[in-house]
């Protein structure tokens, strides 16, 4: 799904936990630099070769993968898509969400536990492939940390604004050049409205609710959320009202 100019929604189809569905990473390039927003789940990266190929950037012009954070279904391709790369990839994240990257701990919404309760609700079948999914979580290096109003200097500018409360170390990317808000999982959008995070999925609704603050700042035309996909009704207007309601 085209946003602007070097901007585009990938949207790949996955099964978790026995539901399917759509999640969209983001391709932002231009003649010097090509970058992936979040990288889907384990095993998805044919999904994403074949995404980048129909738009005319092959995977092996990538440059840099810029994680929003540590969840499975934004960090679970990572490793697959460094590894087919002939070329060093430069990873980058936030740092309270390095060390669950890394693998130096375990991933916060994947623990023991809480993976145990959900494998028990699948059948048989389902349950084999989540265990294997879950055995060995996925981890990479995180090369470089992005900070709050960080500007990268890609594409004409990647302004990183963070917005903790879903995980730790969540951040959102401002495309500058576009006016485009990759919100990660800070927002979602159902039913062609655009909302605020979504509880289930969420560690800390009060800080998740207070980081919409962040996006008041900003002009901006389009947002994309990795759950909903593309929002580009009245954004700043919508915003205003998700930040003064929650």
């Amino acid at each position: 799904m085209k946003i602007a100019d070097g901007v585009e929604a990938l949207a790949l189809t996955m099964d978790f936990m026995g539901r399917q569905m759509v999640i969209h990473p983001t391709l932002i390039w231009d003649n010097d630099t090509v970058i992936l927003v979040d990288t889907g789940m384990p095993g998805q990266l044919p999904q994403i070769r074949e995404a980048m190929d129909k738009i005319g950037v092959p995977l092996r012009k990538l440059g840099e993968v810029i994680l929003t954070h540590q969840d499975i279904d934004h960090i679970g391709g990572l490793p697959d898509i460094l590894k087919a790369s002939e070329h060093k990839i430069e990873v980058s994240a936030h740092e309270a969400d390095r060390p669950y990257i890394e693998g130096e701990k375990p991933l916060i919404k994947m623990n023991p536990e809480r993976v145990a309760k959900m494998l028990q609700t699948l059948p048989e079948e389902q349950r084999k492939h989540a265990e294997a999914m879950f055995a060995q979580p996925p981890k990479a290096s995180v090369d470089r940390t992005v900070a709050d109003g960080e500007t990268l200097p890609y594409c004409g500018g990647i302004t990183v604004i963070f917005t903790p409360g879903h995980t730790p170390g969540h951040v959102s990317l401002y495309v500058n050049q576009s006016k485009t808000l990759i919100a990660g999982d800070a927002m979602i959008v159902a039913d062609g409205r655009l909302l605020g995070p979504n509880p289930q999925a969420t560690l800390d609704m009060e800080t998740a609710t207070k980081s919409l603050k962040q996006f008041t700042q900003y002009d901006i035309e389009t947002v994309l959320c990795y759950h909903g996909g593309i929002y580009s009704d009245n954004v700043n207007q919508r915003l205003e009202e998700l930040a003064r309601n929650h």
